[in-house]
């Protein structure tokens, strides 16, 4: 049985896949709007090789920078958290060196750091896209019995 998902952030769609096509449709247009030869190898490849880098971006966010709450599991990018060692949410100050959850340096880029009281009275930072739905969400964890 899968567990309730209370609270979770993709860390990236899939659209950025179909942009290097769309633009390679687009120059395929134009070319064939402005007259001379149409070059459907050249853009094809160029689509294709546009779609297989968007396609490695997508996959490392959605597997580096995605988070998931569960009653018993935080996941932030690859590393998970037991939900039962959060001892607070609120009025946690930040103290300078504190581990960023997931593993990177600084929380990625684009969201914003949630700090967490451990059960061990140590800090880590979580982190979120809209903090204050995670903050509430790991709050209204906390209160179930």
């Amino acid at each position: 049985m899968t567990e309730r998902v209370l609270y979770a952030e993709p860390g990236s769609t899939w659209w950025p896949v179909l942009w290097g096509p769309a633009f390679a449709l687009l120059g395929l247009a134009v070319e064939a709007l402005t007259g001379g030869g149409v070059h459907w190898a050249g853009w094809t490849v160029a689509a294709a090789g546009l779609a297989v880098a968007a396609l490695v971006w997508v996959y490392a966010r959605r597997r580096l920078c995605s988070l998931r709450l569960t009653f018993a599991i935080l996941r932030q990018g690859r590393e998970e958290l037991p939900v039962r060692r959060i001892a607070a949410a609120d009025d946690v100050g930040v103290p300078v060196g504190a581990r960023v959850l997931g593993g990177g340096w600084t929380p990625p880029r684009g969201t914003t750091a949630v700090p967490l009281r451990l059960d061990d009275d140590s800090t880590v930072l979580a982190w979120a896209r809209d903090p204050a739905a995670l903050r509430a969400a790991i709050q209204r964890v906390l209160r179930r019995p």
